[in-house]
């Protein structure tokens, strides 16, 4: 099952890359928006990891 799981999600983000390639070479209206929603979803996995990291090591209290 998680194998099942693994591989939508590596053929999501396959298929999101593409269309961001696409995009960036004018393909059609839906590929823009399957880009748009492919860049913030990485703009938001990136934020929240920054996040993550930041308040983990800006403790102070060493329980690392």
């Amino acid at each position: 099952m998680v194998l099942i799981a693994l591989t939508g999600v590596l053929v999501l983000t396959v298929a999101g890359c593409v269309c961001v390639v696409w995009a960036a070479r004018g393909g059609p209206r839906w590929v823009h928006a399957l880009a748009a929603v492919t860049l913030a979803a990485g703009r938001l996995v990136r934020s929240d990891r920054r996040r993550r990291v930041g308040s983990r090591s800006g403790n102070g209290d060493g329980d690392d």
